[in-house]
């Protein structure tokens, strides 16, 4: 079974250490997050994890784009919208895309050796990769307080245009080598959101995108779930250790032609679940929807996680998952 993580892992940026880095930083080059994503990467890989992620080391998930895109601001702590929201004409995640790969290979022959592309709707288990993984469209406007050009009653028009700058970002990515593209999309489950719009900025976002798509959905999907399953992406992601009713909505739930990303540790408590725990759940996944339709991760980030946990989850997690395959 392939397996692979929702996104954050618990890494912290570094200070300058070295001569050479010290240098770097009093020329103002130095990135004290590189070695949080290369140590975010090396954990995911000593667990076995078949698509990693970058960790995503520099902030919070809206904060990162709203500092970054045009028409946003971030200030006092809170995610703004005061201008018309455009495309940036560089990348947000790709270096650090860059720099997971590069560590990754460095560590593991099977990342070397070609398995670290997977080709658009089909998931071989022994697939190596990063995935990239981009704030929604829908979660980052509805975390965003209106500030001007737009207002509350168009605020769908500001999702759409978001969307249009996120498809740039996702073009970014998927060209600085990720294996797949993730949108997280918590909001989805709130009641808050307009699917039908949703819906459309996924579409728009993903347009022109040929490594495989997912979206993961936070919280109690249960009311959503068929609705997501219509998405144009090829894998959702929910949370299923920590809420009992996703699990049984699967049980009346046409999965569309998709594959479900199948959160089976609880990333909302620090106690380690044992291999056979997730083993347990695994297999009553299967049973619902079949193996062959199910890619093992957690249930949601692991930032808030102390690292020891995080990373003993992760291992426990490849180990149930390959006493299935």
């Amino acid at each position: 079974m392939l397996t692979t993580v929702v996104g954050s892992y618990p890494a912290s940026p570094q200070e300058p250490s070295s001569f050479s880095s010290r240098l770097s930083s009093f020329l103002g080059s130095y990135d004290p997050y590189h070695v949080a994503v290369e140590f975010a990467v090396t954990q995911q890989v000593k667990a076995g994890v078949n698509i990693i992620s970058t960790g995503q080391v520099r902030g919070d998930m809206v904060e990162i784009f709203a500092r970054e895109i045009t028409g946003m601001v971030w200030e006092d702590g809170t995610s703004k919208i005061k201008g018309k929201i455009l495309p940036i004409n560089h990348s947000i995640g790709a270096e650090d895309i860059k720099i997971a790969l590069k560590t990754a290979s460095d560590m593991s022959e099977e990342f070397r050796s070609g398995k670290n592309v997977l080709s658009a709707g089909k998931f071989n288990e022994d697939a190596r990769g990063v995935k990239g993984i981009i704030t929604g469209p829908t979660t980052l406007v509805l975390s965003s307080r209106m500030d001007g050009f737009y207002t509350i009653e168009k605020r769908d028009k500001a999702i759409l245009d978001m969307a249009h700058a996120l498809n740039r970002e996702a073009k970014y990515l998927e060209k600085a080598g990720a294996a797949m593209i993730q949108f997280d999309e918590p909001f989805l489950s709130t009641g808050m959101a307009d699917i039908k719009t949703a819906y459309h900025a996924i579409e728009i976002a993903c347009d022109g995108l040929n490594v495989p798509l997912a979206m993961h959905a936070c919280g109690d999907v249960s009311q959503v779930l068929g609705e997501l399953l219509k998405f144009p992406v090829d894998i959702i992601d929910c949370e299923f250790a920590g809420i009992e009713k996703n699990i049984e909505i699967l049980q009346s739930t046409d999965l569309n032609g998709k594959k479900i990303g199948f959160g089976c540790v609880d990333t909302k408590k620090e106690k380690v679940e044992s291999p056979e725990e997730i083993r347990t759940l695994l297999e009553r996944g299967a049973e619902i929807i079949g193996a062959e339709n199910m890619i093992v991760d957690p249930d949601c980030g692991m930032r808030m996680l102390p690292e020891e946990a995080a990373y003993q989850k992760l291992k426990n997690m490849t180990e149930a998952a390959g006493w299935l395959s």
